[in-house]
């Protein structure tokens, strides 16, 4: 078991908390403060027991000296100070002196949020190689290290594995909180225990599906992979997207597991992508030449539902249409409604599929959702995540 930030007499001290501020910012302002919410426990925790927090974060990808302005987290510590209803101190440096007298200045109760970590990328991409430097350096910054970054767990990068490696450290509240959603579908889940994939391609879900076809009772699979195990099975799908280099892997799934992998039994297709598409629902059995399946039909609903009606886990990870349009929205939004009604506990990953829960009502009805695509995946992979493997045991 992993040490926590309760493990630790944090009074005084120094305490670099990596938190997951990947949000999304448009023209300085923030869409949705989700994952800001989200950190809150942990850094709340840190102030009331008298420690210094430093907090850093990561947002977007810098690769271009234009990338600083469009992903500068100055936006991040006004929306965190107003959320705190506190000041936090933004210092828009990753190093030096400034940093480095801001930090030493701070007293305990307070909270100092650094520049994003990946203006560092622009050297080297010393943060996201896991520069061993660049570690240290941040790693002197502080007494002890906490990582609730869930988002980035699956990375090795300077701001969590680097820093880990120098300071007694811990998780956080939001990591305990994802580690103990997954624990028990991957390790004991209750029966009967039933998996919804959906998304584009097969290649993304193999090791999901190989992990997890043992362990489920059944696996719904909708998206556009669907179309390419139906295509494995034989069924001509139009134009459909199909990952070509994987329909012998499907085809050799179904043949091992042919009471386990569900797939659609009729489609809502059409000729071309767009919000004002001419769409037709069709059985499987009736593609025509051009057509796209875009969604599942009814009768797929239908099937679905004698599954998730009788399940007591769900993990449900990718939509199961281009539910973006509305032509092709239906089949997702009958899920949320399938799995809002059920009694199952209920467990989502990936931002497209919480996404969609979002779009067509609320999430109030799920157990858990999870804040990190791919972390949660490589979870559901039965993957090691490097920044969970570097924290102290207890």
């Amino acid at each position: 078991m992993k040490k926590t930030i309760r493990d630790y007499n944090l009074e005084n001290q120094r305490v670099l908390i990596r938190v997951d501020f990947n949000v999304p910012i448009e023209n300085g302002i923030i869409t949705e403060d989700k994952r800001i919410k989200e950190s809150l426990p942990t850094i709340q925790y840190a102030l009331d027991h008298k420690a210094k927090v430093i907090l850093l974060s990561h947002l977007g990808r810098v690769e271009v000296n234009e990338d600083m302005q469009k992903y500068d987290l100055m936006p991040v510590a006004e929306r965190l100070s107003d959320l705190l209803n506190c000041d936090v101190k933004f210092v828009n440096a990753t190093s030096g002196n400034i940093l480095e007298d801001a930090i030493q200045s701070l007293k305990s109760g307070q909270v100092l949020l650094m520049q994003n970590t990946r203006y560092e990328d622009l050297n080297g991409k010393r943060e996201s190689k896991n520069d061993p430097a660049l570690g240290s350096y941040w790693a002197s910054l502080g007494d002890i290290f906490i990582n609730d970054a869930f988002g980035t767990c699956h990375r090795s990068h300077a701001s969590n594995v680097g820093i880990a490696s120098h300071l007694p450290n811990g998780i956080g509240f939001l990591v305990e909180k994802e580690l103990n959603a997954f624990q028990p579908i991957l390790n004991h889940p209750v029966h009967p225990f039933t998996v919804i994939l959906g998304g584009a391609k097969v290649e993304d879900k193999i090791e999901v599906i190989e992990n997890l076809v043992t362990k489920a009772d059944q696996i719904l699979i909708g998206g556009g992979m669907a179309y390419t195990f139906l295509k494995a099975s034989g069924i001509f799908v139009g134009d459909s997207l199909v990952d070509e280099n994987h329909i012998d892997y499907c085809k050799n799934l179904m043949e091992k597991y042919p009471n386990k992998i569900i797939l659609p039994i009729d489609s809502v297709n059409a000729k071309e992508i767009n919000e004002n598409a001419d769409s037709m629902e069709h059985f499987i059995s009736d593609f025509e030449e051009k057509e796209i399946g875009l969604d599942i039909g009814h009768n797929t609903v239908k099937l679905f539902q004698q599954y998730i009606s009788d399940s007591q886990t769900i993990l449900w990870n990718g939509p199961v249409g281009m539910f973006e349009l509305k032509p092709f929205s239906n089949g997702t939004k009958q899920i949320c409604e399938l799995l809002k009604k059920s009694k199952a506990f209920k467990i989502v990953g990936g931002g497209d599929t919480s996404a969609a829960m979002m779009r067509f009502g609320s999430s109030d009805w799920v157990n858990h959702i999870s804040t990190g695509g791919g972390a949660s995946l490589e979870l559901l992979e039965g993957k090691k995540l490097p920044g969970i493997e570097i924290i102290n045991e207890k």
